[in-house]
């Protein structure tokens, strides 16, 4: 089978694309490098085990040309950063909906058989009550959100109105090795250089899930008859950053101070999913202990592991 992989060379892109491979899957990667990396899948492609193709998205005729001839694809191409939408609106714009349309059409011109399109937690915006089941309304309270709200709307129109088969995944906050910039690498960075952890306001409630959980449901959302319903993708439980910070202090075995900032308006503080579809359409059950992987992760920041 030949399967595309949008945004390859990201975080969970790569985790899947060495899952894939190791399934013996024919795997084409597009990735524009902004921010992905071509260090964990530099072996497979010297192999012949991934075809890499460097690229945007937004490019309708590069997405046309690799889309031939592909039977799945997995659409994880995405500005997903909060910040990074906010900082630059245009680019998570035409990124996250124009891109995912052009991936979208490309996919029913040339008879793709399922598409796999990773949205977010932050669709759901600001809740009232946790956890969060799939048929809360979508109410962002970001750009980003706001994009991926849209990305999973033409999805919907692209499976009622055209036929394409969609599945529609919702991470919560996905972590694991290879990850930067989100607040678990910053705090384990940090915390290896002896320097204090630094929490924007203070009342945050997160869903913690490893990577591994989130490359499982990829891959059964590619064999599994969804019927057009979204899934959550989380461990269903919640952490809060004071505790993720206290973890994280006792993993370095030296103190290192919290200090506690300004909140940052743009961010969703209280967060939990409802992983009851997870569970009963995929099949995945998720970790009772989500934060168990840090131990790994700080050995892998520590240089235990390299």
């Amino acid at each position: 089978m030949k399967i595309l992989v949008t945004g390859g060379a990201g975080f969970i892109g790569g985790h899947l694309v060495s899952a894939l491979v190791a399934d013996g899957a024919e795997v084409l990667v597009l990735d524009n490098l902004r921010r992905g990396s071509l260090d964990l899948l530099t072996p497979m492609i010297s192999s012949g085990a991934v075809q890499f193709v460097t690229g945007d998205i937004r490019d309708n005729v590069l997405v046309k040309q690799v889309m031939h001839g592909v039977e799945r694809v997995y659409h994880l191409a995405a500005q997903s950063n909060v910040l990074g939408a906010i900082q630059d609106l245009d680019y998570s714009f035409t990124t996250n909906v124009l891109g995912t349309y052009a991936i979208l059409s490309a996919a029913h011109a040339e008879g793709v058989n399922r598409v796999i399109f990773t949205s977010s937690r932050e669709i759901y915006g600001e809740v009232e009550s946790l956890p969060v089941a799939e048929e809360r309304p979508l109410r962002p309270k970001n750009a980003y959100g706001a994009s991926k709200a849209a990305g999973e709307i033409y999805c919907r129109v692209f499976q009622d109105t055209y036929g394409l088969d969609v599945s529609v995944l919702r991470l919560a906050n996905v972590y694991g090795p290879g990850d930067r910039d989100r607040v678990i690498p910053i705090w384990l960075d940090r915390a290896r250089q002896g320097k204090g952890l630094e929490l924007y306001g203070g009342s945050q409630t997160l869903d913690l899930v490893p990577i591994a959980t989130v490359v499982a449901a990829l891959r059964r959302a590619a064999e599994t008859k969804m019927s057009g319903q979204a899934v959550n993708v989380g461990s269903g439980v919640g952490t809060t950053l004071r505790d993720l910070a206290a973890h994280i202090q006792g993993l370095s075995g030296v103190h290192v101070g919290l200090r506690i900032l300004p909140p940052r308006s743009v961010e969703v503080t209280r967060f939990i999913a409802d992983v009851t579809r997870m569970r009963t359409l995929l099949g995945i059950i998720p970790d009772a202990n989500p934060l168990a992987g840090l131990a790994a992760l700080w050995d892998e920041f520590t240089g235990s592991l390299l």
